[in-house]
């Protein structure tokens, strides 16, 4: 590796940990960085997914005073851990090419519902109107897709989380950003325990873009808390649709 492939990773990095605080979606730029810097797809895929890692931790902290108190992130945290070790089973004992064809349309899918949220919720309730237990079903169950997603690839896994617990909760963008942040930052650890052991992890690759991510994802959530509400739905809504598109290019071309 020389010195213009590490001043990428480098650069990749602190991009990816910013996007991944205010929206998600920064693996689409550290993946790509580590492909152009020589990296197979499969290593390129798994050394990403242990240094995005840090950058959400760095979000964590950036946004710890809009965590809720309480039981309910706890309760989503068994969950979480159980999706994420799913989706990194999957990708290290499946082929990829199926659940690639899915990816696009689920990013695009959870970006509409961001957009469409208010009809939306005129359509199956208000969270408020919703019995207890159906929407502790449903949150169980986003959360869940998000996890075995992230745990497999994790690319725009921001964007799905916020787009559906925005729908099952009545918070604030930036109340639903902070669960966001700590419910990618277990899938995080959860997929760098599992590929630290079994995965084919470039620690040299990872020692460059870690760091970089852990600065970039703590800004990034500093920033989130100075956005209006409008305006952070509206970024997330248009990045989300990017990836989306991307996503299904790459896939079909």
């Amino acid at each position: 590796m020389n010195l213009a492939d590490a001043a990428l990773l480098l650069a990749a990095g602190l991009a990816a940990g910013t996007v991944n605080a205010v929206a998600g979606g920064g693996s689409l730029i550290t993946f790509p960085a580590l492909l152009a810097v020589g990296l197979p797809p499969v290593a390129a895929n798994v050394s990403n997914s242990v240094s995005v890692f840090p950058g959400y931790g760095a979000a964590v902290a950036g946004s710890r005073m809009d965590l809720p108190r309480g039981r309910l992130v706890a309760t989503m945290l068994p969950t979480t851990i159980v999706g994420a070790l799913v989706g990194a089973g999957l990708l290290l004992v499946t082929p990829a090419r199926a659940f690639e064809l899915v990816v696009p349309f689920l990013v695009l899918g959870a970006t509409a519902v961001l957009a469409f949220q208010d009809p939306l919720r005129r359509l199956v309730g208000h969270p408020h109107d919703l019995p207890p237990r159906r929407r502790t079903v449903t949150l169980q169950a986003v959360v869940a897709l998000a996890a075995v997603y992230g745990g497999y690839f994790g690319a725009a896994v921001g964007v799905m989380l916020v787009a559906g617990l925005a729908l099952v909760l009545d918070a604030t963008l930036a109340r639903v950003s902070a669960i966001k942040n700590l419910l990618s930052a277990v899938i995080g650890l959860t997929t760098v325990v599992v590929f630290a052991l079994a995965g084919p992890v470039n620690w040299a690759a990872v020692a460059l873009v870690a760091p970089a991510t852990l600065v970039g994802g703590y800004a990034g959530a500093r920033l989130v808390r100075r956005l209006p509400s409008v305006l952070l739905k509206t970024v997330i809504v248009l990045f989300g649709t990017s990836i989306g598109c991307y996503l299904l290019w790459r896939t079909l071309t």
